[in-house]
């Protein structure tokens, strides 16, 4: 099992789920397992009623249906589905309003959903999910790649009040691809993936959303850094050291 979850996590993300699907195979009596604790690339659906799109994941399905936030009905519908109480649906619908606007201002657009259950401790879960199309046939605003994603999956456990505070475990998961397509460079793909955890004891004197707001705000900012100095810096580092640019080479060449 812990050979399959390293295989997995090394696995870039367009080729995960293929990978999934033939570890399922080999290893059969593990499934539940791989399939909890193995994220894929985020999955979009529409919603008609709601003119919106959604996101599809774990967090969100039950049997072969996926509940909208943004309706509150599941596609294509069920019956005798689960739906979070009235109490945490008001609270869901503010989520994914607030979320919309951080993903709009960190990602200039893209897609966002929010999903909040009760678990078995008195608390609740709220899965915040993000899916970024940067190629230059989705929405990209900048159009620079020829193919691009960013799947951003942040899982929030919030434990029952007890005077006036709340303990939070937030688990983060960024999957990335991109590849780019130009005369000058050629054609380059960089894939990956990275997960995160933070705990913390919060006052809820100003409500869940903005100590959840802060938490994901603090640890996507330090894994987009990890991101860059890890997959783009050493990148960066291994290709100046093969093919170093012309003005370095010119430099290094002895006078004649």
């Amino acid at each position: 099992m812990e050979a399959a979850l390293g295989l997995l996590r090394r696995m870039p993300p367009k080729q995960s789920e293929t990978a999934l699907s033939a570890l399922l195979s080999l290893l059969p009596q593990h499934s539940s397992d791989l399939l909890s604790q193995v994220d894929l690339p985020l999955q979009v659906l529409r919603d008609a009623e709601s003119r919106k799109d959604f996101i599809l994941c774990e967090y969100n399905r039950d049997a072969d249906s996926y509940r909208s936030p943004w309706s509150n009905k599941y596609h294509p519908p069920l019956e005798d589905a689960l739906y979070p109480s009235s109490e945490l649906r008001k609270l869901e619908v503010e989520a994914n309003e607030i979320f919309a606007i951080y993903r709009d201002q960190y990602y200039e657009g893209g897609i966002s959903s929010v999903y909040m259950w009760e678990d078995d401790n008195e608390g609740f879960v709220a899965c915040f999910l993000i899916k970024k199309d940067g190629s230059k046939s989705g929405h990209g605003r900048r159009g620079c790649l020829e193919e691009g994603a960013w799947d951003a999956i942040h899982v929030i456990q919030v434990g029952p009040e007890e005077e006036e505070m709340a303990q939070y475990c937030l688990t983060s998961t960024i999957m990335l691809s991109l590849t780019t397509d130009d005369e000058s460079s050629g054609k380059f793909g960089l894939s990956g993936s990275i997960r995160r955890q933070m705990k913390m004891e919060l006052a809820v004197a100003e409500g869940h959303l903005c100590n959840m707001g802060r938490m994901i705000e603090e640890l996507e900012g330090k894994l987009r850094n990890s991101l860059d100095q890890v997959y783009f810096g050493k990148t960066r580092e291994m290709v100046c050291t093969l093919r170093p640019p012309a003005e370095i080479v010119q430099m290094r060449l002895p006078d004649t």
